[in-house]
């Protein structure tokens, strides 16, 4: 968020917390759900975003629509009735879309699985500006209705946030997502810090961050603090790739020791070098990714010397870090 824009928000927000501190924590919430534009900014976002829309040329198109009049779009490749092969979902971060995802799309797809790779309500071709974990879980539950059971799914950051919450059935409204291993790039584990650094950027006190919180509840059907991906992951009961960046910038690296101390069936690997962007498309994370989806436990833990130079953080998000990290 832009200094001034900044500034301006902390103003209106201060004055209506003054009024009434459960309104400034509605208006909090739907500021914090509000999505950037699609359109790519600056010249390596456009040359990512157009490289990525060019991979996806000839995907199948669908619109999945969500209750409430939200919609999510998927692209699908290899689908179609061409006999038994594996079927893989791919979800974004914020502020991100499918075309960003596309070498790993496009990894995916030349071994030839299905593979759908989903545009969140607000993001990419979707349409709107809006988004909440509750949008994006009933996004994934309208994939698996849509396109059939996923031997394995793929996010980075918050759309891999949204498949851990719901492969753990965290949310009541939707039924989890049945796949048989999943990957989490860069993802947190937990959402309580997103909303305290948010409220502390925009000055609410505690009666409105109390209200903005509850706002989680009143949505999703969960409190805030059982969004805990971290302490449910082990109990899922299927194999879990964690890979994440200890130079991550947006996503701390504590995030993935706790996915990785929780239970005996998640695997760790480093990336470090990549941070929190250009991990999605690194070869070593490709390599990892897709030993992991043969059946094997993937590379070792500890990163090979040759990823962690030479890194470069590719700027398509236009929110600040601890956003882009939802």
């Amino acid at each position: 968020m832009a200094n001034f824009a900044l500034e301006v928000t902390h103003l209106g927000i201060s004055a209506l917390q003054a009024i009434s501190p459960g309104l400034a924590g509605k208006a909090a919430f739907r500021l914090f759900c509000r999505t950037p534009s699609p359109r790519p900014k600056g010249a390596r976002a456009k040359a990512a975003h157009a490289s990525g829309a060019a991979r996806l040329a000839d995907a199948e198109r669908f619109t999945l629509k969500l209750a409430g009049g939200a919609k999510a779009h998927a692209y699908r490749l290899n689908g179609g009735a061409r006999g038994k092969r594996k079927r893989f979902l791919v979800t974004h971060g914020w502020g991100s879309s499918a075309e960003y995802m596309a070498e790993l799309v496009s990894m995916l797809s030349a071994t030839g699985a299905e593979v759908v790779a989903l545009d969140f309500p607000g993001h990419g071709r979707a349409g709107g500006h809006f988004l909440h974990m509750g949008l994006a879980v009933r996004s994934i539950a309208a994939a698996e209705e849509r396109f059939g059971v996923f031997d394995a799914v793929i996010g980075h950051s918050f759309g891999g946030a949204a498949l851990m919450v719901s492969a753990a059935g965290l949310l009541p409204a939707a039924a989890p997502v049945a796949c048989g291993r999943l990957v989490l790039i860069g993802a947190p584990s937990e959402m309580r810090w997103l909303f305290v650094d948010f409220g502390r950027m925009i000055g609410l006190r505690p009666a409105a961050q109390a209200a903005l919180q509850n706002e989680v509840h009143r949505v999703t059907g969960r409190r805030l603090d059982e969004f805990d991906a971290g302490n449910t992951v082990g109990a899922i009961s299927r194999p879990v790739l964690v890979i994440h960046a200890e130079d991550d910038k947006e996503v701390p690296p504590v995030h993935a020791r706790r996915y990785d101390a929780a239970g005996e069936n998640v695997r760790l690997f480093w990336a470090n070098g990549f941070g929190h962007r250009r991990i999605v498309g690194a070869a070593p994370v490709l390599g990892a990714i897709a030993a992991f989806l043969e059946g094997g436990r993937g590379e070792d833990g500890a990163s090979d010397e040759s990823i962690k130079k030479d890194a470069e953080i590719i700027p398509i998000f236009e929110l600040p870090a601890r956003r882009a990290a939802l």
